[in-house]
């Protein structure tokens, strides 16, 4: 626990440090009393000028005085070592306080994808601020999602359960729960948080109501929000001009996507998330699927309006890999360019980009894919005039994947050079970020 966060409020720190000052005043003015001191001059020559008391009775209130003055010292030095043995313990109070606060504190930060690629950032952004919109598409008809989404007429709830997930600040176990899939009957490939959701959809008549509920449930960091709640249909048309339906089709048809679009065209925009990005200190698009997750978002008319309309820090997180059926052979710009070609040219202000090469053995079960590493060609990349954030991002867990760490402490620092820090523990955070690349709030204490 470092010197400055004993100071934040709830902590009581302050209280005791308060009481120990105030002993030490009292016991001062009463050892003055019983001590030959120009205290008991002063006070002995207007008490015997008034013959209210003599020296003795001074000396016996000075005694008095000091007892009263060492009992408040010992009170709050025992309060304060409580609260120092305290802080030795998971989960106490000062950790609990000071992670509230330092949460609380953060900046405002909106990330823009859903797949498998948003849940990792946002496992690692939560632990730098609480101050987190997640905004994913409405546009998955595969698996468990499609399945609910065809039966019940509900928004598919696969990437918002998996952002709700990833934001949880509850036990393993709950998660563990939420993220069960069943593997026999009726329920065979469903998945126990898409229920959940669904069920709760049902009940209150609204997808809204049943996405806070179990936010509750989750206690998570922040916020998830669809960036629409109409029922729409991503498609694409494909570079040999045919036209792909559906989401789950356009990476199985195995052809080069040349736009995608949505069915209906002009869906309506969930106005939380436009005030979220209106809001932002940073906007993060990716990481994810490039047309799937990411423009699937942008497609949303008022979505690309309020991110040019923000004075938010723009920032697209490049994925590492390709992804066959979306983004076969493309490079970072490539990258870029199918962004700015459903938006608008220099939406971005940085990209950042995996520098690290990833071993060959890591590399087999994707080369069989068809998959491969992005390549980063950094002259095309100033061509479209866009900060390059290039940094050793590569973690293998079965998956290549970004390390969540390592890529949200890359987006707070430099949301905090740019945007500048808001308070004086952020001051301080910007200090170690600066000096300790790799640390986390949660390993500061």
């Amino acid at each position: 626990m470092r010197f400055l966060h004993w100071f934040l409020s709830g902590i009581h720190i302050k209280r005791w440090l308060l009481f120990f000052a105030i002993g030490i005043l009292i016991t001062g003015i009463g050892l003055g009393l019983i001590f030959n001191s120009p205290i008991q001059k002063i006070l002995g020559s207007i008490l015997v000028s008034t013959n209210q008391l003599n020296t003795i009775i001074i000396m016996i209130t000075g005694v008095l005085v000091s007892c009263l003055g060492l009992s408040i010292i010992l009170y709050s030095l025992r309060e304060t070592f409580k609260l120092l043995l305290l802080a030795t313990v998971p989960n106490s109070r000062v950790k609990n306080v000071y992670q509230r606060h330092y949460l609380k504190k953060g900046p405002r930060i909106v990330v823009i994808g859903g797949g498998t690629g948003l849940p990792v950032l946002l496992r690692g952004i939560k632990e730098y601020t609480s101050n987190i919109t997640a905004i994913v598409p409405a546009t998955d008809d595969g698996g468990s999602s499609g399945r609910l989404r065809g039966e019940f007429g509900i928004l598919p709830p696969g990437d918002l359960r998996n952002c709700l997930v990833a934001l949880a600040d509850t036990e393993p176990d709950m998660e563990n729960l939420f993220n069960y899939r069943f593997k026999k009957g009726e329920l065979s490939g469903h998945n126990l948080g898409n229920l959940l959701i669904t069920a709760l959809a049902e009940m209150s008549g609204s997808f809204e109501t049943a996405i806070h509920a179990v936010s509750k449930v989750l206690a998570i960091r922040g916020r998830v929000v669809p960036s629409t709640l109409d029922n729409i249909v991503l498609a694409a048309e494909m570079q040999d001009k045919t036209i792909v339906i559906g989401e789950s089709s356009i990476a199985q048809v195995g052809k080069l996507v040349e736009r995608v679009f949505t069915i209906p065209q002009h869906p309506k925009p969930v106005q939380e998330a436009l005030e979220a990005i209106l809001e932002a200190d940073a906007v993060i698009l990716g990481p994810g699927s490039l047309y799937s997750s990411v423009i699937s978002n942008l497609l949303v008319p008022g979505i690309v309006e309020a991110i040019t309309k923000s004075s938010a820090l723009k920032v697209y997180v490049c994925n590492i890999m390709t992804q066959p059926g979306e983004t076969l052979g493309y490079s970072a710009s490539d990258h870029l360019q199918a962004i700015y070609q459903h938006s608008r040219q220099e939406l971005v202000e940085f990209i950042i980009v995996n520098n690290e090469e990833i071993p060959i053995e890591h590399l087999k079960k994707y080369t069989n894919e068809g998959a491969q590493v992005v390549q980063v060609d950094i002259e095309k990349l100033e061509k479209l005039k866009v900060g390059i954030i290039s940094a050793s991002l590569y973690q293998e867990k079965g998956y290549i994947r970004h390390n969540p760490h390592k890529i949200a402490h890359l987006i707070i620092k430099k949301v905090s050079e740019v945007k500048g820090p808001r308070t004086l523990t952020n001051i301080f955070e910007q200090y170690l970020l600066s000096t300790q690349p790799e640390k986390t709030q949660r390993e500061y204490f």
